[in-house]
């Protein structure tokens, strides 16, 4: 039987519950993913072990090699004129935020009829609602934006630009986070991952116009909206990680029902989480609120924040040098940046 003729108004492209955006965008991905795959977007399945990049192993030795290729990269262009790189880095961040802002579009029109029809709590805690065959499609692609996005760290150190902890420790735990919420199949994963991506289309963007020599008034927002998206995602991991624990082991204490995901995935999201946004809050402080004389406590702040990579090589010259520490890395002889890029 032949499904009925669509009304005039279903033939229109307006806005509807399930195509937010006026058109359907899955069948559009569907066609773009099996002509680059060459098998359809629903046949995909994540099986840990088997697909790429869903090792504990394979993603070490990826972070282990970002960490070397940046410690290595900065002793490469210790005494070389740095690049300037103008059009790869305009590229590398139109790309980026194009590629957010497609994965965004489409989490969105897969989560808001989830959310609307059967409330937030069934989309973070269920696994028909939170972790669907095309929501795993876009964590795993999410997944591997992270290790374009290491590319960040590359460009900084071609130009001579300081390497922060800050910077260099979010990159690689990130990719660390989305594996183990992969490999944990946590149905709370759309939250902090489309609120990253929210904050990435900014962002890059925000690099992308300031490369091209654009003044951004903005700027102080990036870092603002990244410290709001780790108090929002907290909030769901916390709540999704008391329903889970509470439900499973403590039945006496009230609770919203049972959470879907693994424990390790639960404990992995809030250490780093956490992390993010104590080392974010400690950025911002440092670098957009000096107003007279710095306690004690706002330069320790800053410190943390803004503390440079390690640097023995350079450390061992300037002691036997018996200068005070500075050098073309950027760092000044307290240990604070110059400047510093990612916020």
């Amino acid at each position: 039987m032949s499904p009925p003729p669509s009304t005039f108004y279903e033939q229109l492209p307006l806005p509807t519950l399930d195509r937010p955006f006026g058109v359907h965008l899955w069948p559009i991905f569907d066609k773009a993913w099996t002509a680059v795959v060459g098998y359809p977007v629903d046949d995909f399945k994540f099986v840990p072990f088997e697909t790429p990049m869903s090792t504990l192993k394979s993603t070490s030795i990826f972070i282990v090699v970002y960490y070397a290729i940046i410690f290595g990269g900065r002793e490469m262009m210790r005494n070389r004129e740095p690049f300037q790189l103008k059009t790869l880095f305009l590229i590398h961040n139109l790309y980026l935020t194009t590629i957010s802002a497609i994965l965004l579009a489409l989490f969105i029109e897969q989560l808001l009829p989830t959310v609307v029809r059967h409330g937030v709590f069934h989309a973070i805690c269920n696994y028909e609602g939170g972790w669907t065959q095309p929501l795993v499609v876009l964590y795993y692609l999410n997944y591997l934006t992270k290790y374009l996005e290491l590319l960040d760290t590359v460009f900084l150190f071609l130009k001579k630009k300081p390497l922060t902890f800050l910077h260099c420790y979010h990159h690689g735990a990130t990719a660390l986070l989305c594996y183990t919420q992969l490999i944990g199949s946590t149905a709370v994963s759309w939250v902090p991952i489309t609120l990253n991506l929210t904050v990435h289309v900014v962002m890059y963007w925000y690099y992308f116009q300031s490369a091209r020599g654009v003044r951004v008034w903005w700027k102080e927002w990036v870092t603002r909206l990244q410290i709001i998206q780790f108090i929002i995602d907290l909030g769901f991991v916390y709540f999704a990680s008391y329903t889970y624990f509470t439900s499973t082991y403590f039945t006496w204490i009230p609770n919203a029902g049972t959470c879907a995901g693994e424990e390790f995935a639960a404990f992995s999201g809030i250490a780093i989480l956490s992390s993010y946004l104590v080392l974010f809050i400690s950025f911002y402080l440092a670098t957009y609120k000096k107003h007279g004389k710095e306690t004690t406590s706002r330069k320790s702040l800053r410190r943390m924040s803004q503390a440079p990579l390690p640097d023995p090589l350079h450390v061992q010259k300037a002691l036997g040098n018996g200068t005070n520490g500075a050098s073309t890395t950027g760092v000044k002889a307290n240990g604070t940046m110059t400047r510093s890029r990612k916020a």
